[in-house]
C-alpha cells in the first residue's frame, strides 16, 4: 500500500482508481484492511490453511496486499455478477468462434484460482474478466456459462456485455468488440469520491490530519482560504474517511454484485 511517507500527498498517483471496475475497486479497498494484511503476512510466513483464511475475506485464494489492482489479480468466492465462464461446446455450430487467447487485444494477464484461469484483458473501453475452464483449449469452440441460483438475472445483465465483447474478439464480425466502448471523458463523479477515498485511507495511515488531507485534495490555497472546523471542506474529509473505512471493513463485497453497487460506490 503507497502510504510510506508523503506517498500518499500527489493526487497523480492516485489517477488509476478512475479506470477501475468493481472487481478492482473491490480490491484496493480490502488491500488496505489492516487485519488482512496481518493474514497475508501469516501465510507468507509459511502460516497452513490459505484457503480458510481466504474465504473469510470473499477470496479463493489469498493474494497479496502489496499489488495495486493493475497488479493484482485476486480470485473472488463467489464469482463478481460480470465474471463469464468459458468452456468447451461440444454441440458447436460449424461456424462457431474458437477460443485464441491472443487474438484477444490489450494486456492481458492470466491466473490460476486452484480450479480455473482467470483471464483479465485491459482495454481502452474497460476492463475484461473471464474465468477459464482448464478443459477449453486454443482452437477449440467454446460456450458462455455462469452460475446458477437466484440471481442469475443479475449476473446476466452483468455480464452479457463481456460476453458480446469476446464473441466479437473471435466471431468473423469483429465489430462487435467494441459495441460496448465507453466514451473517454471526464470522470464521474462516483470515481472521483473513491480516488479521493482511497488517497483519504491512506493519508489517514500515514499519520496526516484532516487540514492536511484537505491540502493534498483540493489543493493549499482553497485550504487557506474555506478550511473552518465546522466548514464543508472539513466535512468532506470525514466522510470520505468514513465512507472508505466502511468499504474496508467488509463493505467492498458490495462492489463486486451489480445491484449492490449503488451501495459501495456512491458517496
Amino acid at each position: 500500500m503507497g502510504a510510506r511517507a508523503n506517498d500518499w500527498h500527489p493526487a497523480a498517483a492516485y489517477l488509476y482508481a478512475l479506470a477501475l471496475d468493481g472487481p478492482a475497486l473491490a480490491w484496493e479497498y480490502l488491500r488496505r484492511n489492516p487485519h488482512y494484511r496481518a493474514v497475508y503476512d501469516l501465510h507468507a510466513r509459511g502460516s497452513d490453511d490459505e484457503t480458510g483464511h481466504a474465504a473469510r475475506w470473499g477470496l479463493r485464494l489469498l493474494e497479496d496486499p502489496a499489488r495495486d489492482a493493475r497488479q493484482a489479480q485476486p480470485a473472488w468466492l463467489p464469482d463478481p455478477d460480470g465474471l463469464p465462464q468459458l468452456h468447451p461446446d461440444a454441440a458447436a455450430a460449424s461456424d462457431a468462434p474458437v477460443f485464441a487467447l491472443w487474438r484477444m487485444p490489450g494486456r492481458k494477464q492470466l491466473a490460476h484460482d486452484g480450479q480455473r484461469l482467470l483471464l483479465t484483458a485491459y482495454r481502452p473501453e474497460g476492463t475484461l474478466r473471464a474465468a477459464v475452464s482448464p478443459a477449453l483449449e486454443h482452437g477449440m469452440a467454446y460456450a458462455h456459462g455462469l452460475a446458477a441460483g437466484a440471481r442469475l438475472r443479475e449476473r446476466w445483465r452483468a455480464a452479457a456485455a463481456t460476453m458480446e465483447r469476446i464473441d466479437g474478439y473471435y466471431g468473423r464480425d469483429a465489430s462487435l468488440a467494441g459495441t460496448h466502448a465507453r466514451a473517454h471523458g471526464r470522470p464521474d463523479r462516483i470515481a472521483q469520491l473513491h480516488m479521493r477515498s482511497l488517497q483519504t485511507l491512506d493519508g489517514l495511515h500515514a499519520g496526516a490530519t484532516q487540514r492536511e488531507i484537505a491540502q493534498a485534495l483540493f489543493g493549499a490555497a482553497v485550504v487557506a482560504e474555506r478550511w473552518h472546523d465546522l466548514g464543508e471542506l472539513r466535512a468532506q474529509v470525514r466522510r470520505l474517511a468514513r465512507r472508505g473505512r466502511a468499504l474496508v471493513d467488509g463493505g467492498y463485497r458490495r462492489l463486486l454484485q451489480i445491484e449492490a453497487a449503488g451501495d459501495g460506490r456512491s458517496g
